[in-house]
């Protein structure tokens, strides 16, 4: 290829991204279509609803006037014909519940409205060893609402018959998985308005479970049912409530009970509890949904669509009707299931995913599950994802305890950030042996007047001896990061729930060693040996530092010391109630880091260090751009002053 056809290439390349950059909508104009579609949808929707309404209460009033003309025995049964039409002869009955099960969660169903009533993971114990239930079986509910022969009929108020991969079943009611998936069904038959039931007419709520899997499949079908359920019908609406139940020792700020929720196309996003779980809130989600998760600290219950809901109303409160002691929060969701009425069978595809807030095993699913567990931002996330959780687990294959997991991640992290802390060490080093000069250097210009002279002979000695008063903290930011990743990570890694190591019970919780009986403010009413340990290590490793750069502050950096002291007492309080594993980690930090300073120290003594330093002084050194310019707008400045 000569040269034009590369330019003529590169033009044309050039002009194809531009394209694509200028026919590209902005955020503003995808949230305006957005806006519009909803409104549009929701228009569509509230006229819907009012004119099925209107010809439901046409229909009653016209039923209840026959209705009346019966004696107390027909004016009953005309009541719940006229409440239940072609599904008045399942309203009534006898409840019964089934179990099915299998390798890791036990999974209650009820005859009465067809729905999971809880669910029990079996891998797992609440703080105090009881069964982990997942929410109250007493208060959860689950029900399908749609408009059928001019009634708004919920499923809840109806008795399903039960089925066995496809046959009625009659058996007990508890059933297990082998190594076929299981499939267990209910089934509510319409009767034509009369009391036989039509065994080919009917709504069916069908589980797949599979051996080993928390995700289970989920299937809402109509059969026969388009002149049943009206014509016009778009979508049909799922009410699903739960109370959660306490299962923590302890509540996470960073990582509290809360609703999750996924767009079809965007990311996932939270209810504004999502820092502890205090707050009551709702939202009224107008767009294509592919998820909604009642999440816990270490757990999740989600309901899932196969293709994607209309749209959704999600909330969560704290209401204390129920008597479960255990009780957390309600979770609530009421969302919208694309429905065509137009035809005789139906298939709503759903899913459930019953099961622990584990990045491995939610990631294998692909719909950004996983993003329910804070690993922090963007950037700390992507260190968290790929680093610091891949290594985790690699040490955790190896069977070893998870105290024995920190220690040699740390190790690791530190291994791999010791020429930062070296350079840092060099840094601090250089200008400690440089003092003395900089001293003369200040005694020789005294006078305010001359600090343009001093400020060029401290950069001369700086330039000669190859230092930087700055040439530290670059090295200390770029471990920053590292940080706060581990300060996301442990509090929320399942891995560490319910995990011993020395005296913890449990490195994802706090380790009391002693319950006081009374609460301190900002501390709390018990004390945490790790937490203690990593305060005392933390105030030990700043007199240490402090200690070592007293030679290099000046008068005005030493009221930093206070605050520097105070610090690590500030996070006496604010880790005294969160994982032990964490300040088991900062304190594993701070006694690795008394090692790195001795051996920097044997490594980089003083005495070497200046030797390095006056022989350096001896060498030409090229000045960079940086310097020269600082001289040139130096060397100004002094001549405006003469000029005054």
């Amino acid at each position: 290829m000569n040269k034009n056809s590369v330019i003529g290439i590169i033009l044309i390349i050039g002009v194809l991204i531009g394209w694509m950059i200028w026919v590209t909508p902005s955020k503003e104009e995808i949230a305006r279509q957005r806006h519009i579609q909803d409104s549009i949808y929701q228009a569509n929707r509230e006229r819907y609803i009012q004119d099925s309404i209107r010809f439901a209460e046409a229909q009653k009033e016209t039923e209840m006037f026959v209705a009346q003309q019966d004696n107390d025995a027909e004016s009953s049964d005309a009541v719940t014909r006229d409440k239940y039409g072609v599904f008045a002869s399942i309203a009534t009955g006898e409840e019964q519940l089934y179990t099915i099960e299998n390798d890791v969660m036990r999974i209650t169903l009820t005859s009465k409205g067809g729905y999971v009533k809880t669910v029990e993971l079996k891998d797992y114990k609440t703080w105090d060893s009881l069964p982990l239930i997942g929410f109250d079986e007493n208060t959860s509910k689950f029900n399908l609402s749609f408009f059928a022969s001019n009634r708004n009929i919920n499923t809840i108020d109806l008795y399903f018959a039960p089925y066995l991969n496809n046959y009625p079943y009659d058996g007990d009611g508890k059933i297990v998985v082998g190594e076929k998936p299981l499939t267990f069904s209910f089934r509510a038959f319409a009767d034509n308005l009369s009391n036989e039931l039509n065994p080919n007419q009917y709504i069916e709520f069908t589980y797949i479970l599979t051996k080993d899997e928390y995700m289970m499949d989920f299937d809402v079908k109509t059969i026969n049912m388009k002149n049943v359920i009206a014509s016009n019908t778009s979508f049909v609406t799922i009410d699903w409530y739960v109370d959660l139940l306490k299962q923590e020792k302890a509540v996470d700020r960073y990582n509290g009970s809360t609703v999750y929720y996924k767009f079809l196309s965007d990311d996932v996003e939270s209810l504004s509890g999502n820092r502890g779980g205090e707050k009551d809130d709702e939202k009224d989600l107008r767009s294509n949904l592919k998820w909604m998760s009642f999440k816990q600290r270490f757990f999740s219950y989600s309901l899932i669509a196969k293709e994607s809901f209309n749209s959704a109303v999600i909330g969560m409160k704290t209401d204390y009707r129920t008597q479960n002691p255990r009780y957390l929060k309600t979770m609530y969701t009421s969302v919208d299931v694309p429905f065509d009425g137009m035809q005789e069978n139906n298939t709503m595809a759903m899913q459930f995913y019953f099961g622990p807030n584990s990045l491995k095993i939610m990631d294998k699913y692909g719909i950004d599950l996983d993003k329910q567990i804070p690993l922090g931002g963007k950037f700390v996330g992507w260190i968290n994802r790929y680093i610091v959780v891949n290594v985790f687990n690699w040490l955790g294959s190896y069977g070893w305890n998870y105290g024995i997991v920190i220690l040699v991640l740390t190790v690791i992290i530190k291994i791999a950030l010791m020429p930062f802390a070296f350079k840092s060490y060099q840094s601090t080093a250089k200008m400690r042996v440089l003092k003395p000069e900089i001293d003369e250097i200040s005694a020789k210009f005294p006078d305010e007047k001359d600090n343009m002279k001093k400020q060029q002979a401290v950069m001369e000695l700086y330039r000669k001896a190859g230092a930087s008063p700055t040439a530290g903290c670059l090295p200390m930011l770029l471990q920053l990061p590292i940080l706060w990743a581990i300060f996301r990570f442990f509090p929320s890694s399942i891995e560490l729930r319910q995990q011993p190591f020395l005296w913890a019970d449990d490195l994802s919780t706090y380790d009391s060693i002693l319950d006081l009986g009374f609460n301190i403010p900002f501390y709390g009413d018990h004390v945490s040996l790790f937490t203690l340990l990593m305060t005392i290590t933390t105030i030990l490793y700043t007199y240490i530092n402090n200690k070592q750069m007293a030679a290099t502050q000046q008068q005005g950096m030493k009221g930093m010391k206070v605050m520097m002291y105070l610090m690590p007492i500030m996070f006496l309080g604010l880790f005294n109630s969160y994982s032990s594993g964490l300040s088991y980690y900062y304190m594993l930090v701070n006694i690795i880091t008394f090692l790195q300073m001795y051996l920097f120290r044997v490594f980089l003594d003083d005495e070497k260090l200046r030797k390095k330093i006056e022989l350096a002084k001896q060498k030409p050194v090229k000045k960079s751009g940086f310097q020269k310019r600082l001289e040139e707008l130096q060397r100004q400045q002094q001549q405006a002053q003469k000029r005054k």
